[in-house]
């Protein structure tokens, strides 16, 4: 009985078995024959066989999905700047650091400046790697003494980058120039160390339009990042790392910086949007600028403007910089004891919608 049956058998698993392996041989494959007769007629349907590719995660990333929403003022402008008018936009899909910068990631990227380490592997890229001085990207220490008048900062200029203690707070004391060196870093080090046939986009600061969607975390009109209008939650504990009252440091859990992973995420899952360390983007800064840019996917890029903005608030700042509107700026060779960073990167498919593959990282 059982060998009639394994008889019976035999002929349904081969022709299973040769259903499966032909289309593969393109026996079966009605689309790819049909293409390769009508290129043989003159007609244009593509080059064939194309290596396909998709973008994945990076680490620490997350995925910003497509949206539009109301850009600017969402309270009273108090010091009557009258350079965060509201407007409409729309924004295209990006990655954006789920953290700011840390003092460890930044230190990664100087060894290997320092080591002549930017590539390990083999890499795939056919860019070359980006020409670094060491001695220009250092973090400026002095900061937690300059930055302020009659400051006991020794300790911080002394322990905050170089000790392990503080591996986990967020890099300062970075000019904007530095924080874009550490972007076209971080790309080629991806892109060296990545086996697709094709670049990723590259990383680099979110546009000032990208920064404040992302800090809205999905909300159309929000004062905070967490919604708002409070200062903290049912429990009457801060959301954020800033300056309560007129000097009550501690009155959040930290006098100064904080790690970079505490304190509530908003919707986007982004934390520290606002508080703990302003944060540089992309755009020039013009008080004006958002008559002269575009309502889809603006930046206002200006090589000649050495003023860049600066969102978010920090550790020393009141609850006003930590309004997701609230603009101010640096200068882009200065560095200071409150101003660190987060980098993007353009999702590849911007006029579409976000492959859920997309958001997931697959092993390299």
């Amino acid at each position: 009985m059982y060998k009639k049956m394994k008889l019976r058998l035999l002929p349904v698993s081969l022709g299973l078995a040769i259903a499966t392996l032909l289309p593969g041989c393109g026996l079966f494959n009605k689309k790819g024959s049909a293409s390769e007769k009508a290129n043989r007629r003159g007609e244009v349907t593509g080059v064939p066989k194309r290596a396909s590719w998709s973008q994945n995660l990076p680490i620490d990333m997350v995925p910003i999905k497509a949206g539009t929403f109301w850009m600017g003022q969402s309270d009273e402008d108090i010091a009557y700047t009258q350079s965060s008018m509201n407007k409409q936009i729309t924004i295209s899909e990006f990655f954006m650091d789920k953290y700011e910068v840390s003092n460890n990631k930044y230190r990664q990227f100087l060894e290997a400046v320092k080591n002549g380490e930017l590539a390990t592997g083999t890499p795939t890229t056919l860019k070359d790697p980006p020409n670094l001085n060491y001695e220009d990207l250092r973090p400026d220490t002095t900061v937690w003494s300059t930055s302020f008048s009659y400051h006991y900062g020794d300790p911080l200029m002394e322990f905050y980058f170089d000790h392990p203690a503080f591996d986990n707070y967020p890099v300062v004391g970075i000019s904007w120039d530095q924080a874009k060196q550490y972007c076209e870093w971080r790309t080629y080090h991806l892109r060296a160390n990545d086996d697709s046939d094709f670049d990723v986009p590259s990383f680099r600061l979110p546009s000032e339009a990208e920064w404040e969607y992302a800090a809205k975390g999905g909300k159309d009109v929000a004062k905070y990042p967490w919604g708002g209008p409070y200062l903290k939650n049912k429990r009457g504990c801060l959301m954020a790392n800033f300056k309560p009252g007129r000097g009550n440091y501690i009155d959040d859990g930290f006098a100064y910086t904080a790690p970079v992973d505490v304190f509530s995420p908003n919707g986007f899952g982004l934390y520290n949007m606002s508080g703990n360390v302003a944060e540089w983007v992309m755009d020039a800064y013009k008080a004006t600028s958002r008559v002269d840019t575009w309502d889809l996917d603006p930046v206002y890029d200006d090589p000649n403007e050495p003023r860049k903005i600066v969102r978010g608030g920090s550790w020393k700042d009141i609850a006003h910089y930590l309004e997701t509107s609230t603009r101010t700026y640096e200068y882009q060779d200065v560095a200071q004891a409150h101003i660190g960073f987060r980098t993007a990167m353009t999702f590849m498919g911007r006029s579409g919608s976000m492959d859920v593959k997309s958001t997931k990282r697959t092993r390299r």
